[in-house]
């Protein structure tokens, strides 16, 4: 049987032989190996390389919020993507937990955002920064014109759609599986996340001081974690599981 959950904020209750860079007691948050999970315990194995510290200040709770659908967001961004001040870019999902966070990203990189969704999303995806919305089951999402750079956290149709409309060198991103569409002239990246120290404070420093908020759906116990996971309404934004209270 395996334990579900990658994303984890914690303290650091002891070190394997050899470990440096962390130290017992220090609060902590990251992101497991996507082979291992482990995440919903009270006790997690995880290799040091894939924590980071978690200030003082930034509460478990956010800190665990982080992680997956931060690191997707930059390495998306700017390891892949590589938006520039003036680009378009079309995020799909944008009211979600990953396409909040690259929407926020790209707006602090000078990009112009078009966020994408079902049309209950709309004012929650303004709110995220974007700069227009698109309701995908009422709006023509070729209306759009051309843009720079695609993140799709859907595929299919979407994705194919989506493709068409990128402009000459420009970028699809996708987390959705390897890409079923291409633009013409530009790249199409599918990728996996990985944990990065590096990133991660990158990330945490920006919800501190303001420029990044995370998208947090639903806190729940342990105890009530197989009912969080399987809601009977649609929650939009991450579920957090608070293993102690």
């Amino acid at each position: 049987m395996t334990i579900p959950g990658q994303e984890l904020a914690g303290v650091v209750t002891a070190l394997g032989y050899g470990t440096r860079g962390l130290s017992v007691g220090q609060r902590v948050f990251g992101l497991t190996d996507s082979y291992r999970g482990g995440g919903l315990a009270e006790y997690v194995a995880i290799e040091a390389r894939n924590l980071a510290p978690l200030p003082g200040d930034v509460d478990f709770t956010v800190g665990a919020s982080l992680p997956m659908p931060g690191l997707t967001a930059w390495q998306g961004l700017f390891e892949h993507g590589r938006p520039q001040a003036g680009h378009r870019v079309l995020v799909h999902g944008a009211a979600g937990s990953v396409g909040s966070m690259v929407t926020q990203l790209a707006r602090e990189a000078g990009a112009y955002t078009i966020g994408t969704g079902r049309g209950a999303d709309r004012q929650k995806t303004l709110d995220f920064g974007a700069q227009e919305f698109v309701d995908l089951e009422n709006d023509a999402l070729e209306d759009v014109g051309g843009v720079d750079l695609v993140f799709d956290v859907i595929g299919g149709d979407i994705q194919k759609r989506s493709a068409g409309l990128i402009r000459a060198g420009g970028t699809l991103v996708t987390i959705a599986g390897p890409p079923e569409a291409r633009p013409t002239d530009g790249l199409a990246v599918d990728f996996v996340v990985e944990s990065d120290r590096g990133q991660l404070g990158e990330i945490v420093q920006r919800v501190r001081d303001g420029r990044l908020r995370t998208n947090i759906g639903r806190v729940a116990t342990l105890d009530d974690a197989v009912a969080a996971f399987n809601p009977t309404e649609r929650i939009i934004g991450q579920t957090i599981i608070r293993v102690r209270p």
